[in-house]
């Protein structure tokens, strides 16, 4: 099934397809297709529209002369698009800044490469790049900063290696510690936080682990074998992807209550007076929810379902009962 693609994305690819070509006199199909990431039959589409365009260079509506027969793509009277697009100041400054930011993942990537190829943006982007220049980028760990540095070194260390994970995982969901063997298959940042995406075979899914609810991690001396499924996770939308069965539940935490929308997914997260949160979370367990509000006390309660406020008072009653007696 093709990818709904918009007016504006398609034109993007056009303007830059030209000029791709033009540079290299003539090139295959196949390889151009690979390049902008669609099938050879989306790419001869673009290519029949192309023919539609008209120039006023180096002719007033010159139109522009290509072909493609027998796999390889040539384009002619095309010297005015030419020449590859430039970064707009705010492209510039997106693009640097999230090249320092990976600068400031942990791990063992070469972060001289990095900075020499910053340093090549630079200069290419010229005044473009001076609105970079004015952010600072910093990325906090949470948890125990070291080691979380320590998992990824051991990470892209078995990545390079080609190595099975044995994980310790810390589970809030279920506020329990697993056991389970993963291929890993990428590191990656998501909202400031450092995530393991890999193949987890007690799952037989793939996963992403944030690295500082790891318990332990080693390499093992086994062969990562990923299966052909294992593809990498869509984060454009972010994380939380709740499922439409799932119980809508409603929370009001305390001051000392807030760590519960730092450290589980949330739907919404609301100030309310006094320093207090609303959020609202969205879970197949019910029980863990029961027992996360026990654990809260008097930092939080459950607003709603009011099935799971009443589970609450009475757990909580019956707790209290077995103290008193």
């Amino acid at each position: 099934m093709t990818a709904l693609v918009t007016s504006t994305e398609r034109l993007q690819r056009l303007l830059a397809l030209v000029p791709y070509v033009v540079s290299r006199k003539a090139v295959g199909l196949a390889e151009t297709a690979a390049a902008f990431g669609v099938s050879e039959r989306e790419l001869v589409d673009d290519l029949n529209l192309l023919w539609c365009v008209e120039l006023r260079s180096p002719d007033p509506y010159c139109p522009i002369d290509l072909s493609y027969e027998g796999g390889e793509i040539v384009v002619s009277q095309a010297e005015s698009m030419g020449r590859p697009l430039r970064l707009a100041v705010d492209e510039a400054s997106a693009l640097l800044i999230a090249l320092r930011t990976l600068g400031e993942v942990p791990g063992g990537q070469d972060r001289s490469a990095l900075s020499r190829l910053i340093a090549k943006l630079e200069a290419a982007a010229g005044e473009a790049a001076s609105a970079s220049s004015q952010v600072a980028v910093q990325v906090e760990l949470p948890g125990d900063a070291e080691k979380v540095e320590k998992y990824a070194a051991q990470v892209n260390a078995a990545q390079a290696a080609g190595r099975r994970l044995h994980l310790r995982y810390y589970v809030p969901g279920r506020d329990e510690a697993t056991e389970r063997d993963v291929d890993p298959m990428r590191l990656l940042m998501v909202e400031g936080r450092p995530y393991l995406e890999a193949w987890c075979l007690r799952a037989e899914g793939m996963r992403l682990f944030r690295l500082d609810r790891v318990l332990d991690l080693q390499v093992l001396d086994v062969a990562a074998a990923p299966p052909p499924e294992a593809q990498p996770v869509d984060i454009g939308q972010g994380l939380f992807r709740p499922s439409p069965d799932d119980l809508r539940v409603e929370l009001e935490l305390s001051v000392a209550g807030r760590w519960v929308a730092e450290y589980f997914p949330c739907e919404s997260v609301s100030e309310l007076d006094d320093g207090r949160l609303q959020v609202v979370l969205r879970t197949p367990d019910m029980g863990w929810v029961r027992r996360l509000a026990l654990r809260l006390g008097e930092d939080g309660r459950v607003v709603s379902p009011p099935a799971l406020v009443d589970q609450v008072r009475e757990a909580a009653s019956a707790a209290l009962a077995n103290y008193v007696a």
